[in-house]
């Protein structure tokens, strides 16, 4: 976990008074954040994207979390680091992760898509091409071998 999300997931979302010699480490981390690809991970449930967040960076990738697709949206329009979007299906919002992913296609088509849900099983027909969908729960080591092969 990068000392970013430590420090946002601290407390229930308080923020802690950071130093000059931790304010160093986290430029560093920073620097060393935006050497490995960027993964931006969509999910409204906090627990569920802290979880993600986590995969995402035990598989040596950084993560970038959004709330829901406005908000990924607004992410991928500022930012040209990002490889892979991981998406859950439902969310609030003007569009779910698979209306999300499919923009994303159109829209960014290098960008890598895995698409999740614990509600809904998705069909192959119903993705958008080059995407992957895993039911929730999925098992962790799996997640991450399939983050590492998308991404290489």
């Amino acid at each position: 976990m990068s000392v970013r999300n430590q420090i946002e997931r601290s407390g229930f979302g308080a923020r802690r008074k950071v130093t000059p010699i931790f304010m160093a480490s986290l430029q560093e981390l920073n620097a060393r954040d935006m050497q490995r690809p960027a993964v931006l991970i969509v999910e409204d449930e906090p627990l569920l994207r802290i979880h993600a967040a986590d995969i995402v960076e035990e598989a040596g990738f950084f993560a970038i979390e959004a709330n829901n697709a406005d908000e990924a949206v607004r992410i991928l329009e500022t930012r040209d680091d990002i490889v892979l979007l991981f998406t859950d299906v439902q969310m609030p919002g003007s569009m779910d992760g698979l209306k999300l992913a499919h923009a994303v296609r159109n829209r960014w088509p290098p960008i890598k898509i895995v698409i999740v849900s614990g509600h809904l099983q998705v069909a192959k027909n119903d993705l958008p091409d080059d995407s992957r969908f895993f039911g929730k729960p999925f098992e962790t080591t799996k997640m991450i071998a399939e983050l590492r092969a998308l991404i290489g």
